[in-house]
């Protein structure tokens, strides 16, 4: 970038220049100024301009004729490559271990979903994992150091060869033709306020060229990934000799100086060190984990669909009317929180309402009420999670009725909900409504769960007591088979059996831990 130096606090630099002259006229001080430049300019073994009529000589004009001639294949090279991260990806992959570029295959989403048929999850998960860890453990300090490097060699080399010197040629001669070589243009001194614009932007371009890197090595890729390399070592070789020979005697500086009639003019230059290393591990990493995330999630949601099948025998399950995923929608929106039990609680309501209603307040009321225990112990537990169960039941509608538009908490969430984008207040008040009803419908699911559980195991051990010829738990079974609807020892296995699936679909859907 080329541009004029700035205001300071003590006035400008041309004027902070010109006052170590002492001189009382500051337009006289900068003509002397710039005859100096002109001077040192006409020393110069570069004879680019006069200023003696402001005039660009074609010497100019055969020095970057005969860097186009050079780079001209280059700029069709870069022009054509569309994909921004095309370069990124070759650097890359040039410098990646047969190890990492083997591992990197197995880190691809397809690679990954492919293994999920094949193992575990958990197998899978620790197998990406393993995987990540070779994959960026191959990437030590020095190795990231020399792929950054040669990534910002490569895009200085880009910059500087897709400057645009065909459209400052044609200045020179009108008559050339775009990647036509086989003819030397003719080259006539032009008018420098033709040019100044054009001869700043490359004196920023060379400015910012980082002349000490090690450029073989940028090319060694390019003949090795693409089979040729876009100039040849020597050639280039001579062209950042020249560059750096003319950085060094400002000769563009000064050119600049004399055309605007600014001598304190100064080319901006900045050597750029890009770093892809660390975005790319970051995007490995990132995509690898999503996709066993995603693996996981529709695991997860294919185990949950069985179990509703099993249990209900559809996944289609609506009891809750406000406390549900589409209700917790518009607060999810604007990033206030969402109803995250909403599933989990809709679907253990379904089974309180549909079977412990039915089928387990049937087998319920044999057992505790007409069965005659052997000891009052062994009933009252059971008895007693019977009772929260159904407690929780009523709890849940009381909630659900509660989350209403017109309910206790929804009525106070539809009045802040409309404040929230302009008031922080109102939106830790949503946010803590939405986390309360959250606590509390979790508080319900576990509490429930738990009672289930500990209902389901005295199922069993009464199923185990069932066929026993002494009976160690009920003694009057005969008397029990003469009341039920339904064969005694029957209900309680159905009854069993989907208290175990859905205590198994409270936990999958809490994540495993209550």
């Amino acid at each position: 970038m080329a541009k004029n130096g700035g205001k300071a606090s003590g006035g400008s630099f041309l004027d902070k220049i010109l006052s170590l002259f002492g001189g009382g006229d500051p337009e006289a001080d900068k003509k002397r100024l710039l005859k100096n430049i002109a001077k040192n300019l006409s020393h110069s073994k570069y004879k680019f301009y006069k200023p003696n009529g402001d005039q660009v000589l074609p010497l100019f004009g055969k020095f970057l004729w005969e860097i186009y001639k050079t780079v001209g294949t280059c700029q069709m090279m870069f022009h054509n490559q569309e994909n921004p991260n095309y370069f990124k990806h070759m650097v890359i992959n040039y410098t990646l271990s047969d190890e990492q570029k083997a591992v990197e295959e197995s880190l691809e989403e397809d690679a990954i979903k492919s293994l999920a048929s094949q193992m575990s999850f958990p197998d899978l998960k620790k197998k990406v994992k393993e995987d990540l860890d070779v994959f960026i453990g191959g990437f030590n300090d020095e190795k990231v150091i020399r792929t950054d490097n040669m990534y910002s060699v490569l895009m200085a080399f880009r910059s500087f060869c897709t400057f645009d010197f065909f459209f400052t040629l044609k200045k020179f001669d009108s008559t050339i033709h775009e990647g036509e070589f086989s003819r030397t243009p003719h080259f006539e001194s032009i008018d420098a306020s033709y040019l100044v614009d054009d001869i700043k932007d490359f004196a920023s371009i060379v400015a910012s060229m980082p002349f000490d890197s090690d450029w073989n090595s940028m090319l060694t890729m390019f003949k090795e990934v693409r089979g040729s390399e876009p100039v040849k070592a020597n050639q280039w070789t001579k062209i950042i000799q020249r560059l750096e020979g003319l950085q060094r005697s400002r000769v563009l500086d000064m050119m600049i100086q004399l055309m605007t009639k600014d001598p304190s003019y100064q080319t901006m230059g900045e050597v750029k060190n890009e770093q892809i290393v660390d975005p790319f591990i970051d995007k490995i990493r990132t995509e690898a984990t999503n996709t066993v995330a995603h693996i996981e999630s529709a695991q997860k949601n294919s185990k949950v669909d069985g179990i509703l099948m099993q249990i209900f025998n559809t996944t289609n399950i609506t009891v809750l009317k406000n406390y549900t995923e589409g209700g917790g929608g518009p607060f999810a929106k604007k990033d206030l929180g969402e109803f995250e039990h909403a599933r989990a609680l809709n679907y253990l309501k379904a089974f309180l309402v549909e079977y412990v209603k039915r089928d387990v307040r049937e087998y319920a009321d044999l057992v505790l009420i007409r069965g005659q225990w052997a000891t009052t112990p062994l009933s009252q537990q059971m008895s007693d999670a019977y009772n929260v169960i159904l407690q929780v039941s009523d709890a849940i509608t009381n909630f659900d009725d509660k989350m209403a538009a017109d309910g206790e908490v929804g009525i106070k969430l539809k009045t802040h909900l409309p404040s929230t984008e302009r008031s922080k207040e109102a939106a830790n008040i949503v946010r803590t409504l939405i986390g309360d009803a959250n606590d509390e419908a979790k508080g319900y699911i576990v509490t429930c769960t738990k009672n289930i559980i500990i209902f389901a195991r005295n199922v069993k051990a009464l199923i185990d007591d069932y066929p026993k010829k002494t009976p160690e738990m009920i003694v009057n079974w005969k008397e029990l088979d003469r009341f039920a609807e339904h064969p005694i020892n029957e209900l309680a296995v159905e009854v069993y059996k989907k208290m175990y699936l859905i205590s198994s679909l409270m936990q999958s859907l809490l994540g495993g831990g209550q």
